[in-house]
């Protein structure tokens, strides 16, 4: 995978609650054209950004899911790593409402020189949270012992232009962009319509569901996605522990997949008391028939290329 993609997930940290010698705290910067996404910044964090090769200026928005200090304790040096860094564009921050004195500590945890523009945008409800032409970002409350919420892009569907359908209508040039901001053209003599040319062409969707019992708004937020990033803490043995905790087992995340049609499934946040990666592959594997992938730090996961309708 040397080559860039324009929209991958870049895996920087799959322990919970406690790192092990091979996996460090949560962390996962979904780069998506031009913005990059950072999930849930544990501790070392900025250390795994320089060990993935991405620097801080690829970073435009933080988002947490929560405040327990494996999916933030990373942020006070994440900010200060912007600020070193001097990042020109603003950054802005996502984080449940209800944890802002928290943010506010890890925000100014230390002492630096504190040049970065950060832009804080607290969630209190479910929605979108932050929309562009391109994308909206939309977050749902989970159900975790303290307050949570997952995360999902939508990208707007849109049309896909057919070559051979333009050249038989005679559409050409600046024409193209014309019959697509419009809809209709005129053409010697005759209407050409953007459907006759073109082709529905879905947009892409990511979501992002940490720490969570089985609830409603996991299935709303994965719904159809083409990639889903989902807590898998523990294995199905262990299901009466995860409900206790208000976690996910790999069977309950890989259904959730299965059931959601998502295209890609990225299990992570294993608990350290697993050190076998293959049992959840195969217990996702056996109810979820799409592509599952068990994470490590420092793997990079492309988004699926276009279901070409």
């Amino acid at each position: 995978m040397g080559v860039m993609s324009g929209r991958e997930l870049v895996v920087l940290g799959t322990a919970s609650q406690a790192p092990t010698r091979h996996r460090n705290h949560n962390g996962y910067l979904l780069r998506w054209d031009g913005d990059g996404f950072l999930f849930d910044p544990g501790e070392g964090t900025q250390r795994q950004l320089l060990l993935a090769g991405v620097a801080s200026s690829a970073i435009s928005r933080i988002c947490l899911t929560h405040f327990h200090g494996d999916h933030c304790l990373g942020v006070p040096g994440v900010i200060q790593r912007l600020s070193l860094d001097r990042v020109a564009h603003p950054v802005y921050a996502h984080f449940p409402a209800s944890g802002r004195p928290y943010f506010d500590r890890l925000r100014h945890a230390s002492v630096f020189h504190d040049v970065v523009d950060l832009r804080e945008e607290p969630i209190t409800r479910d929605g979108a949270v932050a929309a562009t032409g391109k994308w909206t970002l939309e977050a749902r409350r989970l159900d975790h012992p303290v307050e949570a919420f997952g995360y999902r892009l939508v990208e707007p569907d849109g049309r896909r232009m057919l070559p051979d359908q333009l050249a038989r209508h005679g559409v050409t040039g600046p024409d193209v962009g014309r019959l697509q901001h419009d809809g209709l053209l005129e053409v010697g003599g005759r209407t050409v319509r953007l459907d006759e040319v073109s082709a529905p062409r879905p947009g892409q969707r990511f979501a992002f569901v940490m720490d969570t019992r089985m609830s409603d708004a996991v299935h709303a937020l994965a719904e159809g996605v083409d990639l889903l990033v989902i807590e898998s803490t523990f294995l199905n043995e262990d299901a009466a522990l995860a409900r206790e905790y208000g976690h996910l087992t790999a069977r309950q995340a890989a259904t959730v997949a299965e059931t959601c049609g998502v295209r890609r499934l990225v299990l992570t946040h294993f608990s350290q008391r697993y050190t076998d990666a293959t049992k959840f592959r195969d217990e996702a594997g056996a109810v979820y028939g799409g592509e599952v992938v068990v994470a490590q730090d420092l793997m990079r996961i492309p988004v699926p290329g276009r279901a070409v309708a």
